[in-house]
């Protein structure tokens, strides 16, 4: 019955550290993309002003 219940909790365990490790990743991907796209848009304008 121990057996069982180890097994189980070993299982709840990887797979809430697969699904954090992915949704923490989605939310650095995220990020990163919003902030190139932030930028993005300020190096055109400063490109634009140079010139």
């Amino acid at each position: 019955m121990a057996q069982a219940k180890k097994k189980t909790d070993l299982s709840a365990a990887l797979t809430g550290m697969v699904l954090g490790a992915v949704t923490i990743f989605l939310l650095m991907t995220a990020i990163v993309m919003m902030t190139n796209a932030h930028y993005r848009g300020e190096k055109a304008e400063s490109g634009a002003a140079k010139h």
